[in-house]
Formats: C-alpha cells, sequence, structure tokens
C-alpha cells in the first residue's frame, strides 16, 4: 500500500489504531502532578517513538520547542498548543518562565507534555526543567527522540563510526546562551575522529576558524545539514572545513548541523553514484 512519508496519521494506526492508542493509559489513576518531556525527533512526525505519540494523543496541553513542525502538534488533537520555543541567537522565553509554565500546567493539567526537538537530553534544556518541577514535587517522565545528528546521517546515508576510520563521535554545541561564557568547544571536536556540531549554521565561519586555529586542515570533509529528514525543505552540502562559510550562505531559515570526519571524504561520489543509478533519496548538493 502506498502512503505520502511525510503523513502523520501511520503513526497512530501503525500498531493498534488511533483510537487504541489514545484510550492507553499514560499513569496510573493515582499518580500526582506529572510532566512527561518528549523528543519530537529530528523533524519528520513518521519519525516519532510510538510513545510519544500516543502522549500526544492524549495531551491535556502540550508546550512546545519552536522548531517542533505543525504535523507533529498536529497529533495533539484536543490539547491546548503552547509556544515555549528558545532558538539560538534570537529572542525567546526565558527559561525560569517555561519552568514555572510547566509547573503551574502539571498543578491544572491531568496530561502534560513539554515537546522538545530532537531528544530532550541533548542540548534541550533538560535538566533546569527536570530540577525546577522535581523541587515542586512533580514527577517527570522522559520519552527518549531520535537526535538530529542520527537524522542527519540517515539522510546522507554515512554511518557516524566505521571501522578503520571512525571509533569515536563528539556530538557539540559552539552557541552559547545570553550572559554565558564562551567554551573550548574545538579542542574535543579535533579529539573526535567525527564530530557533529548542533545550532551551527549561523556560526559557520567562526566554527571554521576555530576548528583550523586548532590545526584542523582546511581540506578536511564536511556536511552540512539543514532541516534534517524533512523532505523537500531538507538540504544537505557536502563542503570542507575551509569552504563552511561560503557553503553556509546557501542556506535557508532552517535548524543546521555541521558534520565533521574521514567518513564523509567520499560522500559526493557516492551520491553521484547513487543518483546515476537512480538509487539516490535525497539530493546532496
Amino acid at each position: 500500500m502506498h502512503r505520502d512519508p511525510a503523513d502523520p496519521s501511520p503513526i497512530l494506526s501503525a500498531t493498534r489504531g488511533a483510537a487504541d492508542v489514545a484510550a492507553s493509559p499514560v499513569r496510573p489513576a493515582c499518580a500526582g502532578p506529572r510532566v512527561h518531556l518528549v523528543g519530537a525527533g529530528p523533524g519528520a512526525a513518521d519519525l516519532l517513538t510510538v510513545r510519544a505519540a500516543r502522549l500526544l494523543a492524549q495531551a491535556d496541553i502540550v508546550l512546545h520547542d519552536a522548531l517542533v513542525p505543525a504535523e507533529i502538534l498536529a497529533l495533539a488533537g484536543h490539547a491546548r498548543i503552547v509556544a515555549v520555543g528558545k532558538r539560538s541567537g534570537r529572542p525567546s522565553s526565558a527559561q525560569s518562565f517555561i519552568n514555572k509554565q510547566l509547573i503551574d500546567a502539571a498543578r491544572r493539567y491531568a496530561v502534560v507534555v513539554r515537546l522538545k526537538g530532537g531528544d530532550p537530553m541533548l542540548f534541550g534544556r533538560a535538566q533546569e526543567e527536570i530540577d525546577a518541577l522535581v523541587r515542586e514535587g512533580i514527577a517527570v517522565e522522559i520519552v527518549p527522540g531520535i537526535s538530529a545528528a542520527f537524522g542527519a546521517a540517515a539522510s546522507v546515508q554515512q554511518s557516524l563510526t566505521q571501522r578503520g576510520v571512525a571509533r569515536s563521535v563528539m556530538l557539540l554545541t559552539p552557541a552559547v546562551g545570553k550572559g554565558e561564557t564562551g567554551h573550548d568547544w574545538a579542542t574535543p571536536a579535533v579529539a573526535a575522529d567525527t564530530a557533529v556540531l548542533y545550532m551551527a549554521g549561523r556560526q559557520a565561519g567562526a566554527i571554521a576558524a576555530g576548528l583550523m586555529a586548532a590545526g584542523v586542515a582546511g581540506s578536511r570533509a564536511a556536511v552540512i545539514v539543514e532541516n534534517a529528514t524533512l523532505g523537500a525543505r531538507e538540504r544537505i552540502l557536502v563542503t570542507c572545513v575551509s569552504q563552511l562559510e561560503a557553503q553556509a550562505a546557501r542556506l535557508g531559515d532552517g535548524p543546521a548541523l555541521i558534520l565533521l570526519g574521514d567518513v564523509f571524504a567520499n560522500l559526493q561520489q557516492r551520491a553521484d553514484i547513487a543518483a546515476h543509478l537512480g538509487l539516490a533519496t535525497h539530493r546532496v548538493a
């Protein structure tokens, strides 16, 4: 049976049907206030976990990140939808205000979902929210999601590890919050066989300069992935460290990662062969 891969409806029907999923209890009846920190995955609605889809179907309120697509929010059919997004370098809700909203929601609603892009436990300020909720006697459930690094690796069809080439992976970000001091992100990026830099698109020039200052060759293979897993909105740019800034200028407004390492050295050649054979599933530029 053919179906549109962007259609979110199969998420709720793939195992037992939407009605059965929505009817499943998400917590014991005797439980007190609770917040579910749910990973929305890298973007595509059908990459949500079954548990995430079930919670969205049952949610009374969903407080979501800025990068969560409308297709995923649509799964919370009867919930109140509240945007509490934070995007690097842009005006956004203060974390203390988000914490208070979560506490208030937990005391008012039965099923509270805090929906975070990717996996909630990676670059999502989850610990600040967990600690704030626990201090108020509110239980927390964590529902993992697919992080953008793995969505991007799937899109470019290149494993982040490879026997004889890459045995270590570093996930990091050069981004810092308002009022925070800078940190040494380049040293761990250089030390790893493969590095994935989050929130990197707008800082591509500074990233390239930092890497080369730390001893990385300008010719080292790199890939920029914008809107990973989001079909026609996704962009994959195969490049090298010295050309990161120039290539990043081609990006749109979506979230972007930079992937570095020798595993990407032959990516363009393999993509060209796949396209020639009619096997390409993603456009690589």
